[in-house]
């Protein structure tokens, strides 16, 4: 199947309730209940790190949001919520954004990245189980999984994640 060429951009202003609708159907009605939403409470995402893409006519297929957390004392990204609208799903727009956010994320100086999802999945990135982090309940721990930005990003970090407040 041809796709049509998408583009990446940050997400602005102007894009945030075309964003959320977005999410609204993808996700169940609930999901704001979920524990990383309590993360993102009041915390202003990274900017640089939240992207949407669209088709040539302008068209959403995707988005992905970032936030900033730390995990112990030591800061991470928590990646997510990211979608892709049922019509373009297999087609490669969530591992075009996860591999846009892998990469801005590296070079805008993040150390480390993490996500709540699905070890199968996850892992064709390079994502592991992080079996020393622990998310606010009720997350399944096997559900945890970390992205090292640079060599050994990872090693020794350990508690749990708390939302980044100013």
């Amino acid at each position: 199947m041809q796709q049509s060429a998408l583009t990446l951009a940050p997400e602005v202003a102007q894009d945030w309730w075309e964003v959320e609708a977005l999410y609204d159907l993808c996700f169940a009605p609930g999901r704001s209940a979920l524990s990383s939403y309590r993360l993102r409470e009041g915390v202003a995402p990274i900017a640089e790190l939240c992207l949407t893409a669209r088709d040539n006519d302008g068209i959403l297929a995707g988005a992905v949001r970032n936030w900033p957390v730390r995990v112990g004392t030591q800061n991470a990204v928590l990646l997510g919520p990211i979608a892709v609208h049922p019509t373009r799903q297999g087609e490669g727009v969530a591992s075009l954004l996860m591999q846009a956010c892998l990469m801005r994320a590296a070079a805008t100086g993040w150390e480390r990245i993490m996500l709540v999802g699905d070890a199968p999945y996850y892992g064709r990135f390079g994502f592991e189980v992080l079996k020393d982090v622990q998310m606010p309940p009720p997350t399944n721990p096997q559900r945890v999984l970390g992205y090292a930005l640079r060599a050994a990003a990872w090693e020794g970090v350990h508690g749990t994640v708390t939302a980044v407040r100013d």
